[in-house]
């Protein structure tokens, strides 16, 4: 092991992520209860990509290029159309429309 991977390695795991500096923003903005409800939701987070490897999802999609493109541009989809309902929104200032869909 060199040096340089010793001290990337350190300067990866003792820098927060953006869980944490969105866990202590919630906590020092609006108290302990949202602090709790952020930490929760954060962890919360893993859920699918767990769900996805225990399913032998992850392995799949190792294997075959042509399912990770497709999963891919599925969320390419989906984020441009959340992204163009965000957009129709805020020039109505109601965000019903994209709750809804």
């Amino acid at each position: 092991m060199s040096t340089g991977f010793f001290v990337t390695s350190l300067v990866v795991v003792v820098s927060p992520g953006t869980g944490v500096l969105y866990t202590l923003a919630a906590g020092l903005t609006r108290g302990r209860r949202a602090s709790i409800v952020a930490a929760f939701g954060c962890t919360l987070g893993i859920v699918p990509h767990m769900a996805a490897a225990i399913a032998g999802l992850a392995a799949l999609l190792y294997a075959s290029s042509v399912a990770f493109q497709t999963l891919k541009y599925a969320g390419v989809a989906y984020l441009l159309s959340r992204s163009t309902c965000s957009t129709r929104s805020s020039r109505s200032s109601s965000l019903r429309s994209c709750r809804s869909s």
